[in-house]
């Protein structure tokens, strides 16, 4: 207020003194402003008052957010029940709404994944940071924002399952968003049965879990003849038994799961297939260095004009340079998923529209890698490099 009131002074580039109060002619007249850079001195008069107005906001923010706390808590408390104690300190999964919280964190690196604690994701996320704190997400998308907002460091999220293929959520927001793979992780997924301690399995009469973990143990669940319910993810199947002391229920999912919710394992290795493996993506938000003394992987997302040969060339364009083409993967440009062309004599033709991804084995820094995505860039309308990264030669193991 007081630079509003006040005219500045030509001379000492100041308010006028004989306008101020005496503490502050006394204090402009003791130190007086340097003639190159006045605002220093400004600033300095300022600073213990804007010192004490942060701290009341910060007091403000950290009263309200454990006023939040102490409500989520409550509600929780009021809709299951009786709840374990263990179950009550698990973090809560990060929402949308969650994402304008300010982050708090030190040197520790913090991991977004998908789902609540005992998530098969929570194990991949373990196993890129092996020292991390890992913070779950109620949805892939706020995984995404949760990293673009600094509220967490990286993100693990899975891209493909072996046997359920694609994951295409994830597809759509690689593109959606501006984070970079940095990185993959591969593993094997291990089903278990779960319900609560003292129960057998020839009991169940419901078992619940992700649509693809049920559609995974297909021949167990109908030897078990059970009704299948499908949420939103393993662990928090497992969780929901738990908190609500359903005895007539099971889950599928992780062992770890068992562990973390005090469920007990009625059958293990339920899996119809052992060979069951999913790839996880790791994002951040700066790429990496891409190098050649290891094997690398490069995925990149592009669009083509309609004609006659034109994916053929797109493609051509690794194979003339002997570039090992790993995945391929097309998706509906959103946007802009019909394109209409008149090329017959009859009238306008109408043509889907996609967006082409494509996992090639081979590095940014090689040149071989660069000269193809130059030519590719001859019939590409759109090309984007989602990340030049190194690839998971590291055995699966068990989840």
């Amino acid at each position: 207020m007081a630079s509003k009131l006040c005219p500045p002074s030509p001379a000492l580039g100041l308010c006028n003194s004989s306008l101020l109060p005496k503490s502050r002619q006394l204090t402009e007249t003791a130190f007086p402003a340097p003639t190159t850079k006045p605002w220093r001195n400004s600033a300095s008069l300022h600073q213990s008052r804007a010192e004490r107005r942060v701290s009341r906001v910060m007091s403000s923010i950290q009263s309200a957010t454990q006023k939040q706390d102490e409500n989520q808590n409550g509600n929780f408390n009021l809709e299951a029940g009786t709840v374990p104690k263990d179950l009550v300190s698990l973090p809560r999964p990060l929402s949308v709404t969650d994402l304008a919280t300010l982050p708090s964190h030190g040197s520790q690196v913090r991991v977004a994944y998908q789902g609540v604690p005992g998530a098969y994701s929570e194990t991949a996320a373990f196993k890129a940071y092996p020292h991390c704190e890992a913070v779950p997400c109620e949805q892939f998308e706020a995984a995404f924002q949760a990293v673009e907002l600094w509220l967490v460091d990286k993100a693990v999220l899975p891209i493909e399952n072996s046997l359920g293929g694609s994951i295409h959520r994830n597809y759509d927001l690689l593109l959606r968003h501006r984070l970079h793979i940095v990185g993959e992780v591969k593993l094997a997924v291990h089903h278990c049965l779960l319900g609560l301690p003292g129960v057998k399995k020839e009991e169940l009469k419901r078992v619940v879990s992700h649509p693809q973990a049920l559609s995974q143990c297909e021949h167990t669940l109908s030897t078990l003849g059970v009704i299948r319910e499908a949420v939103d993810d393993t662990a928090g199947a497992a969780q929901f038994i738990a908190a609500n002391n359903l005895r007539d229920m099971g889950a599928v999912a992780s062992a770890r799961a068992a562990e973390i919710y005090g469920l007990q394992i009625l059958a293990d290795g339920i899996q119809d297939d052992s060979d069951n493996v999913t790839r996880f993506l790791m994002l951040a938000r700066e790429p990496i260095i891409p190098r050649i003394d290891r094997p690398f992987k490069t995925s990149i997302v592009f669009t083509l004009e309609e004609g006659p040969g034109v994916l053929f060339k797109a493609l051509a364009v690794f194979a003339l340079r002997d570039i090992n083409l790993m995945k391929i993967e097309s998706r509906p440009q959103r946007k802009r998923p019909l394109r209409v062309v008149d090329d017959s004599n009859t009238g306008a033709a109408k043509y889907f529209d996609y967006l082409f991804y494509i996992d090639f084995e081979a590095s940014m820094a090689d040149p071989q890698a660069q000269n193809a995505l130059g030519h590719l860039q001859e019939f590409a309308t759109f090309m984007r490099v989602l990340g030049s990264y190194p690839m998971d030669m590291t055995p699966t193991g068990r989840l």
